[in-house]
């Protein structure tokens, strides 16, 4: 009975100090607000239904959704950046760690979940957008995303872009921290590769531009995953000129005997045609039971006229059966042979492409670029991603065909690198993926019942999947995209080693892994910003941290010392 009530006292009081602890922080956060004349601070709890709409809308991959990871114990929606800062110091004060969400597309959840108690910021008030045409560049806020970016650019010019990912309704601040794949890469470069400057909120609350913060921090944000070091609050960024008209198409076939030499042919030649050139292949399942079987499809988005694509298409690819008048006239559908559509064909505005490869239809209002409503139907997945350099062989296609055949749902997104990739050197910014690499994979497999049978076999597949691909792709080590997250790679241990880190960041980093925890060791030398996969500190044994004289310790302000 004696040890009842001992357990009784023990649970109470763990319950009152954790209640305390969060009145306090709440407190800290009101009173710095009322100090720097800050009103109308938008903050949920876990009991506002706004809080839970907001966590729903966050998980794009709902996987999460009703797991047991910890949720955060507030959410705070910033409307002006400066708001920014008393939640910041009062974290730090009563060791929350932060979250920030942006687009929600994580692919581990990691901006809405944690294994620590943490605030989640939600960035979507912070949505500005400034465009200068005669400067040609674009101030966006983080909490921007892509498509607001590509709307806003769309109504002023025809002959302006930026070149982003595909995926529209990603965040800006989270895609371009992270490198930025898109399908103007092979032309322009990666999203990084276009910033000119950026601002960013550090540990300590203050507001650094690129001259403030300095060339290393700087090099950092842009490709090295930016909440390992802050919080991004906005990019400018570098406009790119594109036709008035470009064209895009897609080239449906069955995987069969003959499709081999289409593959060969595809990897051989992706990454060599002219810049202006992106075509990407899918490939993806085709009917179920018996008449299962595995289709791919070909992508293309060509800056030009229809005149200049089809010479080279015919040169290339002369299987894709691409003419003229295929670009102005609704495509055929024919199901005596699958796959039923075999080729779909359009010469639009560069908006028009960003509708097509996202596939909306390409005169489709640009409101759908604003669209950013909870999705009715749940899709759930694991992804993963490999860079390849070499080609792969018909051994490797055939096994892939076999395991796609095995399941339901299946994906691969393969995406030419060369041209303009090419031309930056490994560690000119944090993506090392440059030079020697042919394409990048982007490995899915999808569910819409997350009970825990199924989830747990698709992710099973998922990693046995990703073992056999091992001898088809770059090793030594074998490389990632970080804004294809992986927790399987590895994750920060408690002591957030860095050499134990480096299993997993140089995956994502290759050699630039060590230059980007020196950045971190001098912009944020107590690991305030951490996460599972956060950059840890430059630690190596006999070796404490480096942290220069310019980058002052953690601060805490007078007023704060109080609480």
């Amino acid at each position: 009975m004696r040890n009842l009530e001992l357990l009784f006292v023990l649970l109470l009081s763990f319950l009152l100090s954790k209640c305390y602890a969060q009145q306090a922080f709440l407190h800290c956060i009101s009173s710095q607000f009322s100090k720097s004349n800050i009103t109308g601070v938008l903050i949920y709890a876990p009991k506002s239904p706004i809080y839970s709409s907001i966590i729903e809308h966050a998980q794009k991959n709902p996987r999460w959704l009703n797991s047991s990871s910890a949720h955060p114990l507030y959410i705070i929606s910033p409307r002006k950046e400066t708001e920014l800062r008393p939640v910041i110091l009062c974290s730090k004060k009563f060791d929350q760690q932060i979250r920030v969400l942006g687009g929600g597309h994580d692919y581990e959840g990691l901006s809405f979940r944690g294994e620590s108690r943490f605030v989640m910021i939600d960035m979507s008030n912070l949505d500005e957008i400034d465009i200068d045409l005669k400067e040609e560049v674009a101030w966006i806020q983080a909490g921007a995303t892509l498509g607001q970016l590509y709307y806003e650019i769309a109504k002023k010019s025809r002959v302006h872009a930026f070149p982003g990912g595909i995926c529209y309704t990603t965040g800006s601040g989270g895609l371009i921290s992270g490198g930025g794949l898109g399908s103007l890469m092979r032309k322009f470069g990666l999203a990084a590769d276009n910033v000119v400057d950026a601002r960013v909120m550090d540990a300590n609350g203050r507001i650094l531009d690129r001259k403030s913060m300095g060339e290393d921090f700087f090099w950092a944000i842009r490709g090295g995953g930016g909440s390992s070091f802050g919080i991004i609050l906005a990019w400018n960024l570098k406009l790119v000129h594109v036709p008035k008209k470009v064209s895009v198409f897609r080239v449906h076939r069955m995987v069969e005997e003959n499709t081999t030499n289409l593959l060969q042919q595809w990897q051989h030649t992706a990454y060599v045609l002219p810049k202006e050139f992106f075509l990407r292949m899918i490939m993806q399942n085709d009917g179920v039971g018996k008449e299962k079987k595995v289709k791919v499809t070909f992508e293309g988005l060509f800056l030009g006229t229809v005149d200049k694509l089809i010479p080279i298409v015919n040169k290339k690819f002369p299987e894709f059966n691409l003419e003229h008048r295929d670009f102005f006239q609704e495509p055929v559908i024919n199901c005596t042979e699958r796959p039923c559509l075999k080729k779909e064909c359009h010469e639009v505005p560069w908006i028009g492409s960003v509708l097509f490869l996202y596939n909306k239809e390409v005169d489709e209002s640009l409101e759908v670029l604003l669209d950013n409503s909870v999705p009715v139907y749940k899709n759930y997945f694991k992804g993963t991603s490999d860079f390849v350099k070499t080609p792969i062989p018909e051994k490797g296609w055939k096994m892939i065909e076999r395991l796609f055949l095995e399941e339901d749902r299946p994906m691969i997104i393969l995406e030419p690198l060369g041209g303009k990739v090419d031309e930056f050197s490994e560690s000119e910014l944090p993506f090392p993926h440059r030079k020697g690499n042919l394409y990048n994979i982007q490995h899915l497999v999808n569910w819409d019942d997350n009970s825990e049978n199924v989830s747990s076999k698709k992710i099973r597949w998922m990693r046995k999947f990703y073992n056999e691909m091992e001898p088809f792709v770059a090793n030594s080590p074998r490389t990632a995209y970080l804004n294809y997250r992986d927790l399987d790679f590895g994750t920060n241990q408690e002591d957030y080693s860095y050499s134990k880190a480096k299993m997993w960041g140089e995956k994502y980093f290759k050699g630039n892994f060590e230059r980007l925890a020196k950045v971190k060791s001098m912009v944020d030398p107590e690991n305030f910003f951490r996460y599972q996969q956060s950059i840890p500190p430059y630690v190596t044994p006999g070796l404490t941290n480096l942290v220069e004289e310019a980058w002052p310790s953690s601060y805490i302000p007078p007023e704060l010392q109080v609480f």
